[in-house]
């Protein structure tokens, strides 16, 4: 079987243990022949390279792992690109949560005035990543988790109108069937089939099917969430404020039973209820400055001074417990790669898959991936309501990306204005203002 080469973009990430875990997993079905780690950030990147060098030596000495800052070197004759780039990094995130909240505005990564500000740093910065992976690996798949997604995707779009090996994509969907096959008891989240329509984090699952037997268990995992709530399926490895965040969802579902919510839909649906969960002195952003990365590079440096990861049980607990964000990336390049067909939510261009919404849209729902990438399933007309929301916020997403490529200020202000969560102009002008002073070093002039 042919080993295919890989690069992660974004190399120096938290979550590339996890997709190194994934491979090793899939070791037999999905052999790699060579990683690459591609970071502009050296210093986390040399710890995570020292780290996933060792992490293969013990599980995968077969694959060979480099690291390297070097854009020029990272995509040479490459069959997958991984992106999972944070341009600006934990500084900049807590500035595009603080920002918003000074204002009496949610302050989120990738929703409201802080999924904005991220985007407009996001666009750049991928838009020169494909053209390097294009210029020494044209025919590799990108296969992209850089956030906000929504927006990424669509100005990825714009660029490269006509490259069809991009496929962007979002873990949270897969996030949520482990959840609910969680909360069921009795059954592996492979085997749901999950419809689904929205944009990216702006989304609803319609109807959850057990492909075992053809049962609609829909109606079950509502019932159980009024009944217990909702929690993340890895809940005992979570920050606090995600439990708040799947908390949420019994909530929406209470007011509006009809779909079941993506869990991003109380930023926009519940913000008086959601900012009260916010701490304007200590966001997410610190959660996971002090959480999440601290934890791993604390790992990293432990296993580089012993040169080995067999040091404790950790990497394996993760061999054992599943990783959406690991897991998912992996088996979509697998699907591909074997052209199987599986079923998996990702994001595409609308093309009348929902003939009430925008042709140019791109939208999220059920597809199957092959060998040709993505083939959505048509969702058909939606009903007034979520046309409504949908519209909404696609005319926000659009309007960041045309601010991004004319350089215009107006189009800023308006997209921020169309925001759920702000929706009041001289409130947006302020927070705008406040945004473009904290990202002169990465946003485009606004004009």
């Amino acid at each position: 079987m042919k080993k295919v080469n890989i690069c992660i973009a974004g190399g120096g990430s938290t979550y590339t243990p996890g997709i190194l875990i994934g491979l090793i997993k899939k070791k037999e079905s999905f052999p790699v022949k060579r990683i690459i780690l591609y970071d502009n950030n050296e210093r986390r990147l040399e710890r995570m390279g020292q780290y996933s060098q060792i992490l293969l030596k013990d599980y995968y000495p077969e694959a060979e792992l480099i690291y390297t800052t070097d854009i020029t070197k990272a995509f040479k004759n490459i069959d997958f690109v991984f992106c999972q780039i944070r341009t600006g990094g934990f500084k900049m995130r807590e500035l595009d949560e603080k920002i918003p909240l000074r204002n009496n505005v949610i302050g989120q990564e990738t929703c409201g005035p802080g999924g904005f500000a991220y985007g407009l740093r996001s666009i750049r910065d991928m838009i020169d990543l494909v053209k390097a992976i294009r210029k020494d690996s044209p025919a590799a798949w990108i296969l992209n988790y850089t956030n906000p997604a929504a927006i990424v995707a669509l100005a990825l779009d714009q660029a490269f109108p006509d490259d069809k090996r991009i496929l962007n994509i979002c873990d949270q969907p897969i996030s949520l069937l482990m959840a609910y096959a969680r909360l069921l008891g009795d059954i592996d989240y492979k085997d749901m089939i999950p419809y689904y329509f929205g944009l990216n984090h702006f989304g609803w699952f319609t109807k959850i099917i057990d492909k075992r037997n053809g049962e609609d268990i829909t109606p079950k995992i509502k019932q159980l969430i009024f009944k217990n709530g909702f929690a993340p399926a890895d809940k005992e490895q979570r920050d606090p404020s995600w439990l708040v965040t799947y908390g949420a969802v019994k909530q929406m579902l209470k007011l509006d039973p009809t779909y079941l919510p993506n869990t991003y839909l109380q930023y926009y649906l519940l913000p008086k209820e959601t900012i009260e969960h916010l701490d304007p002195s200590y966001t997410r952003a610190n959660e996971v400055m002090d959480g999440r990365d601290k934890r791993v590079y604390e790992q990293c440096e432990r296993v580089i001074q012993h040169q080995t990861t067999k040091i404790d049980d950790f990497v394996t607990k993760e061999l054992t417990k599943k990783d959406a964000h690991g897991e998912m990336i992996v088996e979509i390049a697998e699907a591909i790669f074997h052209d199987q067909e599986r079923y998996y939510v990702v994001m595409v261009k609308n093309k009348g898959i929902i003939p009430n919404l925008p042709e140019e849209a791109i939208i999220e729902v059920l597809c199957t991936l092959g060998a040709n990438g993505a083939t959505p399933l048509d969702v058909g007309p939606v009903s007034t309501y979520y046309k409504g929301l949908i519209e909404q916020q696609y005319a926000y997403e659009r309007l960041t990306c045309e601010a991004y490529f004319e350089g215009s200020y107006l189009k800023a202000l308006q997209a921020l204005t169309l925001n759920r969560t702000v929706v009041d102009m001289a409130l947006a002008k302020k927070i705008l203002d406040e945004l473009i002073v904290a990202n002169r070093d990465y946003w485009p002039e606004m004009k």
